[in-house]
């Protein structure tokens, strides 16, 4: 058991086993920082959503931004639903959700929804 640790411990000292680390420990930190949020695939049709919800819900009405989200959440869902010809599950419609309100804000911010 000894002799198999010190031959470990040898090979990963070596400038071949602390590249091999290095490579890994890369590799395991780009799969993880490369992954997007499932909302910036469908980004166009959130924009889509938003200004649409934005000119269908007027100023007036009680709880305008919350009935503005629910009708661009409807909106992306529908379009989402029937690429995928599922359901959309709790953790995609919150993915959603949080697109929006993400894009609304860069929108608003950048007066596009004038």
């Amino acid at each position: 058991m000894n002799m198999v640790f010190e031959t470990f411990w040898t090979l990963i000292n070596s400038p071949v086993g602390i590249t091999a680390i290095i490579t890994v420990v890369l590799w395991i930190l780009n799969r993880i920082y490369a992954a997007k949020p499932l909302w910036q695939q469908y980004e166009g049709t959130i924009i889509a959503a938003v200004k649409f919800a934005e000119k269908e819900i007027p100023d007036g009405i009680a709880n305008t931004s919350i009935a503005r989200l629910d009708a661009a959440l409807k909106y992306t869902v529908n379009i989402y639903e029937e690429m995928v010809q599922r359901r959309a599950s709790n953790v995609e419609l919150a993915n959603f959700k949080e697109g929006i309100q993400i894009k609304h804000a860069e929108l608003e911010q950048a007066g596009g929804l004038k």
